[in-house]
């Protein structure tokens, strides 16, 4: 009988998994199509749905994309509360904390999401810690963190322009 219930218990999880899966990748879809608000709204179902670290993430995204940048990292917060293995939500915060000019609170949350066990694309972590060392003026450090962008993503314009950039200045 205990195994009945399990394997019910087991099926309802399943069920409500694909549901919450359906409603966050048509809230990925809207967000695509420019359509936030919209977004926000299947992120939500897909939360209440069934709680995931993606879900708690891409709504922090949509928040960010509204200007709502406290929310978007309290939404990463609590992405990481239900899968501290999910890299993309430290590297959000980090971003976020750039965007706000907080340099040195980026810090650890690109270095946790470098770290993470499950991550991608693992470029961005590696191009934003750049970024912010490249703001402190620890040049070397920056070409460091550029260079592992590109090598996990070697077609990253964005880092190739900074190597280039520092380049052409010491050169």
């Amino acid at each position: 009988m205990n195994d009945m219930k399990e394997s019910q218990l087991s099926q309802d999880k399943r069920e409500k998994g694909a549901r919450a899966r359906s409603f966050w990748i048509r809230g990925y879809q809207a967000q695509m199509d420019g359509q936030v608000e919209k977004a926000v709204g299947f992120y939500r179902e897909s939360l209440q749905t069934f709680p995931t670290a993606e879900a708690h993430t891409f709504l922090g995204w949509a928040y960010s994309n509204q200007g709502d940048l406290e929310g978007a990292i309290r939404e990463c917060r609590k992405a990481i509360a239900v899968d501290p293995a999910f890299g993309n939500p430290y590297n959000d915060i980090g971003a976020y904390y750039i965007e706000q000019e907080k340099w040195e609170e980026a810090v650890p949350w690109l270095k946790k999401a470098i770290q993470s066990e499950r991550y991608e694309p693992r470029h961005f972590p590696h191009f934003n810690l750049g970024r912010v060392y490249l703001r402190q003026g620890k040049v070397q450090d920056a070409l460091e963190q550029f260079q592992k962008a590109l090598d996990q993503y070697p077609g990253y314009l964005p880092a190739r322009q900074f190597i280039t950039q520092i380049e052409g200045r010491f050169n």
